[in-house]
Formats: structure tokens, C-alpha cells, sequence
């Protein structure tokens, strides 16, 4: 149905509607020429010159202004000579259809253009240009509203700048930021983005980034400036067609000067063969072959919430051997969460539950946090206390108003042994946790321990099913994290990663990637994107996990993940590898009919006429192979799109 679709947009397109119509009627024309069948000259003549000025005209200009200028490499230079050449042969069926096919082949290739940038398009089309300010009557421009006001968002509207919610909640679709299909709750204190669309609810929103600054717009600039970055391939080609086309101009003078002044051989057979070798040696095809597939590629890629920055990146991934990762906030969830709760002396869960979450409402750390997240998941009602006391570095204590022990203490090992003697069973439960890396919190009235909790950087839920994808495909994935020994191997385990690096500072982990590199040369990197930058930066793919909202990650990375979709990196490397394939194949196409026609042209038994059709035939299959990569399904581990 998309094929379809693209067609049917190719057809309805005036410029290709007038040049079809312009080849149906030339076409007979030709036909006829074949059996040296000729219509009356008063019939052709103004009807083919009509046809070569409304047609060619913009070739005759850009290919004489190159002939004033010595541009000897452009392609209009070359194909202006060869339609002069058809007239001078009084060739008037060969030189209109030069005309029409090659500008039928300049439709096919803006075409390609157009087609593998229209992911780019829909993100322009989905950035609102106007906001309702509360209070204010009327909407106002999105560039006028500034940083701390609050604009309304109905039901069904689309959110016209990032901010936070501050009255209202409703279910937001950010598809067009994350590439996800299912939308997200929102509520009060929680951030929503630019191009995202409100659901069924009423949000109020304060604005915490100007138009030019917002999530979406980093998004739109980053993908058009990467689009526009040449691949290593797409560099090649356009140095190799500078020297081409002027050699191909040689080679075809040559194709006259040899046989006809040197040879005595008769001068239009040949002068016909070398403007056939003109016509079939353009590259056009060969030209166009990296950008669009760059372009499909990167529209794909975009569509799945995944910014690449340039085409050279997209090559490099199709080309990636090993895959260094960060453990925290990449493989993990980078967020503290209740594992386990081990209750001693004949408490239960829930009773160290509800009073361990009632001193640690008193404190704002991390780990407090999860075990107060814990018992609001049970429903459990926390246990109040007085006289509360945070003792630097071990633990708290306070007095509980719910238990018949008032005094409690809570803390590590060693905070709890200094208030009383603890069982040898707490101390193996507590060694045993941190053997899995866990960290432990022991809870204890004023005699005795009541219970141990183990608390643990949750593991995704998709690391284990992108790794197993990834050694399926022969890439080598490795672990480099500034984290502990202990907890790195664990979750190094529990997922499939045999090769870990671990305590390693900043500087420590560059250098690690820096030996991975020597040994491999095609490596990636993937990391958080904050304390990562100096890893992502040197390696020649940096992958940002969470990009959203992230500054440093999308400034720092090569390739920003903004849904934290694990799974699409197998898919990346698999897209690459598409797109190698693809332009290989491509090049190998143009490359392959030029040489056949090459060499019936040199031995003199090539014409115009199958020339032109053959270079218009290239550069259909070349456009259409590339634009398939905009519709590229990863044919390992299942994406939810």
C-alpha cells in the first residue's frame, strides 16, 4: 500500500505529468525512426525544437555557463554536448528523446529526494506554530511565548512547547519525540515536549524552553544538518565523477579523432558512437545512489525516535564488530528499587516495611526513596517517628510511635553492630546480597534486627533480549562501568556479557575504549550521555541511551536513542548494513551498464536511442532500491514500534 501510495504521489506531480505526456507523444516518433520512417520536416522541426526548449533549456544554460567556465565535470556540460551533437547529425528523434529521458531522470531523482525526506517533513509539520497564553485572548506565536509562562492545551491539541504540567493530567502521544505508539500518562510536575499531542484531558502547562531551544526543534535541525553530512561512500563518488565525466569527454573525443583523422574511417558513424558513449557514460544514477539511500535510512531511523547525525555513522554501524556499554542508566534502569525484604525474629514483611518506610520519609536519598516507593506499591501505611537522627555516612535512627521497641536504628552492617550484637544468619543474608551487588539496609529496634533489605539498580527488561540479538549477529558486546566489581559482573551475568571492565573513572573507561578500537576498529559506544561524553565522543559510534530532554546526550552522542528502546540497536546495525549493501549494489548497477554500453560504444555497436533508455532504466532501479530503506523491518528480535 505504501508503494502505491508513492507512486500514485510521483504521478500526480505536474513536472512528471508533462514530461510522460511530452515522451508518449515523442515515442511514436522514434519508433518509426528505427525503420527509417519519417514524419514531414515542418511537422518534426517545430514540434521537437518546442519540446528541447521547454525541456532542455535549463541544461543548455548550467552545461554552456560550465563550458565558459571550464567545468568540464558537470553533467550538463556533457549531456548539452551530446543533444548539440544529435541536432548537428540532424538527429531530431535522438536529440528531443535525450532531452525528455534525461530530464525524466532528474523528476525520478527529486523524487527520491523528496521521498526520503518526507520523515524529516512530518517532523516540520508536527511543530505548532502558535499557543494559547492562560489568561490571554487569542493565540500567540510560539517564538513570542517566553520561559516561565503557562499556556492551555485542550483535549486533541498538540503541545506547542516543552514544559512541565502544572494543573491537569491526560494521556500524551509522544510518537513524534520517542518513536513509541503508546501514549503516557501525565500528570502535575511531570515535563511534556513540543510536536507531542494531549490526549482527551485539559493540561496547563509553564514553559521551561523558548520555541528555538525545545526538544522537537533540536530534533528537526539535528536530523536536516545530519541528512546533509556526506557519507565516506557518497565523498568517493562525487571525487571519482570529477574526474569521470572529463575522462568520459576525452575517451569519446578520442572515439573521433583516432578512427576518423588517423584511420580515414567516415566521420558520422563514430560521431554517433561517441555521443552515445556521452549519453550512457552520464552519472547520474552513480551520483544519486548514497545520497538517497542516506536519506531513506535516516527517515527511517527517525521515525523509530532515533537521531543519527550524519550519513558516515549509518556506514560505520553497518560495520560495528563490538558494542561497549555503560551498566548504570543503559543496561540498568539507573533507579533504586526494593528487591527483597528478609524479615528476622519473627516480624513479617510488611511490619519492617511499613516502619522502615516511616524513618526513611525523613530523608531525601535515593535509596530512601525506593523503599517509601515500596511500601506506597503495598499500600502500607508508613509508622511515625520522633526524635529523628541522620549519622552521616551509616544510617538513621528515630523513635517510633507504632512499635512496642520505641528506639529504631536503620543503616549498613557496620551502623547496626554498634548499636547491638547482630545474629550470624543477618550477616550471611546480608553477604549474600552483595555477592548479586546488591546494596543492603538493615532495619533494628533497640535489641535486635528485625529486617534486612536488598536494594538493587533494576536490570531493563529488554538488555538481555538486545544482547543474546546482538551475539546472534557475531557483535561482541562488552561492559565498561565506573560501578563496583561485584555488581557489574552480577548484571554482566544475568544478561550475557562475558568481557567487563569495572571501577573505571572517566578517563580510565576512554582508554579502555581506546584498546578496544586498536584490537576491532569498528566499535560503538553506548552510554547515558551525561557522565559518558568523553566515551561517546571517541568512539567512532557514540549511542546515547534517554536522549529526551537531555542536552549533553544529544550534543555528545552519534546517534541518540530517545525512547531508550534497547532493541533498536541490533536494528541500527542492521539498517547499516542495509544501507552498505544498498549502495554497494546500487554503484555496482550504474557501474556495470556504463562498462557494457562502454564497450559496444568503442566497438560500434551501441545507438542513442537504447543508450538513453538504459541510463533512465539505472536510475529508476537505483531510486527505487534506495527508497526501500525508509521502509526497512529488522529481521531479528521483534521491535514494538
Amino acid at each position: 500500500m505504501k508503494n502505491t501510495a508513492s507512486y500514485l504521489l510521483l504521478l500526480e506531480n505536474k513536472r512528471f505529468k508533462s514530461l510522460m505526456l511530452a515522451f508518449l507523444v515523442v515515442l511514436p516518433f522514434e519508433v518509426l525512426s528505427f525503420f527509417s520512417l519519417h514524419l514531414p520536416i515542418w511537422i518534426e522541426l517545430p514540434l521537437f525544437t518546442t519540446l528541447i526548449i521547454i525541456f532542455g533549456r535549463k541544461v543548455f544554460i548550467s552545461g554552456i555557463n560550465s563550458l565558459f567556465h571550464l567545468r568540464f565535470s558537470d553533467i550538463n556540460l556533457l549531456m548539452t554536448i551530446a543533444i548539440a551533437g544529435a541536432i548537428y547529425l540532424r538527429e531530431w528523434e535522438e536529440a528531443v528523446i535525450i532531452v525528455i529521458l534525461f530530464a525524466l531522470g532528474n523528476a525520478l531523482e527529486d523524487f527520491g529526494i523528496e521521498r526520503s525526506q518526507s520523515a524529516l517533513e512530518a517532523l516540520v509539520d508536527n511543530t505548532p506554530k502558535t499557543a494559547q497564553i492562560k489568561g490571554k485572548s487569542g493565540k500567540t506565536p510560539v517564538k513570542e511565548i517566553k520561559i516561565g509562562e503557562t499556556i492551555v492545551v485542550k483535549p486533541g491539541d498538540n503541545i506547542p512547547l516543552d514544559g512541565k504540567v502544572t494543573l491537569g493530567m491526560s494521556l500524551v502521544d509522544e510518537a513524534t519525540i520517542t518513536g513509541e505508539p503508546l501514549p503516557k500518562n501525565k500528570y502535575e510536575g511531570d515535563f511534556v515536549y513540543a510536536g507531542t499531542i494531549n490526549g482527551n484531558g485539559y493540561l496547563e502547562i509553564e514553559v521551561t524552553k523558548r520555541a528555538e531551544d525545545s526538544t522537537l526543534a533540536k530534533i528537526i535541525d539535528l536530523t536536516y544538518t545530519s541528512a546533509e553530512k556526506k557519507s565516506h561512500s557518497q565523498k568517493f563518488i562525487e571525487k571519482f565523477a570529477q574526474y569521470y565525466t572529463p575522462a568520459v569527454m576525452l575517451i569519446s573525443a578520442l572515439l573521433v579523432i583516432i578512427p576518423v583523422g588517423l584511420l580515414g574511417q567516415p566521420f558520422v558513424p563514430w560521431f554517433t558512437q561517441a555521443l552515445t558513449l556521452l549519453i550512457i557514460s552520464c552519472p547520474c544514477a552513480l551520483v544519486i545512489s548514497t545520497p538517497i539511500t542516506i536519506f531513506s535510512a535516516i527517515g527511517n531511523a527517525t521515525k523509530r525516535g532515533v537521531i543519527i547525525k550524519g550519513g558516515r555513522f549509518i556506514e560505520e554501524l553497518g560495520n560495528i564488530r563490538v558494542i561497549a556499554f555503560d551498566k548504570t542508566r543503559t543496561l540498568t534502569k539507573g533507579e533504586p528499587v526494593v528487591s527483597d525484604i528478609v524479615p528476622f525474629n519473627g516480624f513479617t514483611k510488611q511490619d519492617v516495611l511499613e516502619c522502615a518506610s516511616g524513618i526513611e520519609s525523613f530523608s531525601e536519598h535515593p535509596l530512601a526513596q525506593s523503599v517509601i516507593e515500596e511500601a506506597k506499591k503495598h499500600k502500607l501505611t508508613p509508622h511515625q517517628f520522633i526524635n529523628f537522627e541522620a549519622v552521616s555516612g551509616k544510617g538513621l535512627k528515630g523513635d517510633c510511635l507504632i512499635c512496642t521497641d520505641k528506639h529504631h536504628c536503620m543503616g549498613n552492617i557496620k551502623f547496626i553492630t554498634q548499636e547491638h550484637s547482630v545474629e550470624a544468619n543477618v550477616i550471611r543474608q546480608v553477604e549474600a546480597f552483595e555477592k548479586q551487588g546488591k546494596t543492603t539496609i538493615i532495619m533494628s529496634d533497640n535489641k535486635k534486627v528485625t529486617g534486612v533489605i536488598g536494594i538493587t539498580d533494576e536490570i531493563r527488561e529488554d538488555s538481555k533480549t538486545m544482547i543474546n540479538t546482538l551475539l546472534s549477529m557475531k557483535v561482541e558486546p562488552v561492559m565498561l562501568t565506573g560501578d563496583n566489581e561485584i555488581s557489574a559482573s552480577f548484571v554482566a551475568k544475568q544478561i550475557g556479557i562475558k568481557q567487563v571492565k569495572a571501577g573505571l573513572l572517566p578517563e580510565q573507561k576512554v582508554a579502555e575504549l581506546a584498546k578496544l578500537i586498536d584490537q576491532y576498529k569498528h566499535v560503538a559506544m553506548v552510554g547515558d550521555g551525561v557522565n559518558d561524553a568523553p566515551s561517546l565522543v571517541t568512539a567512532p559510534v557514540g549511542i546515547a541511551m534517554g536522549a529526551i530532554g537531555s542536552d549533553v546526550a544529544v550534543e555528545n552522542a552519534d546517534v541518540a536513542l530517545m525512547n531508550s528502546n534497547m532493541r533498536l540497536i541490533p536494528f541500527l546495525i542492521e539498517l547499516g548494513k542495509k544501507s552498505n549493501q544498498t549502495i554497494r549494489t546500487n554503484t555496482a548497477a550504474a557501474v556495470g551498464v556504463k562498462l557494457l554500453f562502454l564497450i559496444l560504444a568503442l566497438t560500434g555497436k551501441s545507438n542513442l536511442a537504447l543508450a538513453i533508455f538504459a541510463d533512465v532504466g539505472v536510475t529508476v532501479i537505483v531510486v527505487v532500491n534506495s527508497l526501500r530503506l525508509y521502509k526497512f523491518q529488522k529481521k531479528y528480535a521483534d521491535i514494538n514500534y
